[in-house]
């Protein structure tokens, strides 16, 4: 008989990994929420789509993911294919992203600064890239101290409200080109479209936002809404779920940080491991979902502390059917940390677009923030469950920050590690 496998969590990451699962034996995926999508989902208000944690696309760089993904879709018929129009707003002005490829349409004066930097980095390092070992490091480093105060610091500091020095290099890996002199001059002067970045272009389904892809990978699994896992245990060689659930295997896609009361143990070690990751740090969003006037942009960052906003994400651009309730379009306004409605209103005033508030959401979790040893830590807990067949997915379960098509690699990943079938696995 095939092992059994519960997935808790019915995100993108345990929608993912369930799909993949059921390919080599029965799964179920148990979602404490009354429906799936986890940081994806999207309402409608009044018939214009809200999404309620930010603004979720598909765009991946790995083809085999790609494959998989289109394996469920029909690009063509499903999906538009969006050009990223991304812009910074410094001084009244909109200027374009990323900041370094656009500096021609800064002031003389911080150009002329800028400028200085790089040349001195250049000076100071050479040709080969310098060994930051964190985030701070690392921009001020790259970009020099005139764009590092001007745009990356504010802007950083505003969503993980953290001291960048804290973060790790490491979390950079695979969400940023490392930028050098010669792509920066190239691009200032030559003023050619950026095609490096994540999401330089991405895809967007015609209706029903990131929530229709969660409902679609969902479509034929099995999974349990409006059930929330009290606990688990091992018995008899399986895992148990509430005293009664028996599994051969978990895989946890919630909250790492609950697992310590969720998961009853006698083992010393797991328990201390459990106990390690109680106090790892995130941070929370408040969202506000508005009309608009009619624009081009897709994200707009707002590094500048007089707002306490730190970006705009267009959604009503990336497909009309997003605004079917609204004769204008409509964008939702992302703050991190719990904001209330009232100064939410209040500062997108401050805003361009004559901004007209529609609906509102808090997100007790939005972004993880790695520190120095938090991988070590989550490491550690893994090694420690793998014995029990209990197996840690996702954003909020690894506390890696994950973007759609890192979350599906990573179940994929543990799929084939389940499976046993290797590195050459093709799903």
């Amino acid at each position: 008989m095939k092992p059994t496998i519960t997935v808790i969590g019915a995100g993108i990451s345990g929608l993912a990994a369930a799909r993949f699962l059921a390919e080599t034996g029965p799964v179920e995926v148990l979602e404490k929420a009354e429906r799936v999508g986890g940081l994806v989902q999207c309402d409608y208000v009044d018939g214009n789509l809200f999404h309620k944690v930010g603004g979720h696309v598909f765009n991946a760089k790995n083809q085999d993911i790609a494959d998989w993904f289109w394996a469920h879709f029909d690009v063509e018929a499903e999906f538009y294919r969006v050009r990223r129009n991304a812009k910074i707003l410094m001084d009244g002005k909109l200027v374009g992203y990323p900041l370094e490829n656009y500096l021609y349409q800064l002031g003389k004066a911080t150009v002329t600064r800028v400028m200085d930097d790089l040349l001195a980095l250049r000076e100071r390092v050479g040709q080969g890239p310098e060994p930051y070992d964190n985030f701070r490091d690392f921009l001020e480093g790259n970009f020099g101290t005139t764009l590092y105060r001007l745009y990356f610091e504010p802007y950083n500091r505003k969503i993980w409200n953290t001291d960048l020095s804290r973060i790790p290099l490491e979390w950079l890996h695979g969400k940023l080109p490392m930028p050098n002199l010669r792509e920066i001059l190239l691009s200032n002067v030559l003023r050619e479209e950026e095609s490096a970045m994540v999401h330089a272009t991405f895809y967007y389904p015609k209706t029903g936002g990131s929530q229709f892809i969660a409902d679609r990978l969902a479509r034929g699994l099995r999974v349990q809404t409006g059930y929330a896992v009290r606990s688990i245990a091992a018995r008899g060689g399986r895992l148990v779920l509430d005293g009664e659930r028996e599994t051969d295997a978990v895989v946890y896609t919630g909250d790492v940080r609950r697992l310590p009361d969720l998961l009853r143990t006698d083992d010393p070690d797991l328990q201390q491991a459990l106990e390690a990751v109680r106090n790892l740090r995130a941070e929370s969003t408040s969202n506000l979902f508005c009309e608009c006037d009619a624009n081009d942009i897709s994200w707009l960052y707002l590094p500048e502390p007089s707002v306490r906003a730190h970006r705009i994400i267009y959604t009503g651009n990336f497909s009309a059917a997003n605004n079917h309730g609204s004769a204008r379009r409509t964008c939702v306004v992302e703050f991190a940390g719990r904001v209330g409605r009232d100064v939410m209103e209040a500062e997108v005033r401050k805003l361009p677009g004559n901004l007209t508030p529609l609906a509102d959401n808090y997100e007790p979790n939005s972004y993880v923030i790695q520190e120095k040893e938090t991988r070590r830590t989550i490491n550690a807990l893994k090694e420690r469950l793998q014995p029990y067949r209990c197996y840690l997915l996702g954003r909020f379960a690894e506390w890696e920050y994950y973007n759609m098509d890192k979350a599906i690699e990573a179940a994929r990943d543990l799929a084939r590690h389940l499976a046993g079938e290797g590195a050459k696995t093709r799903y």
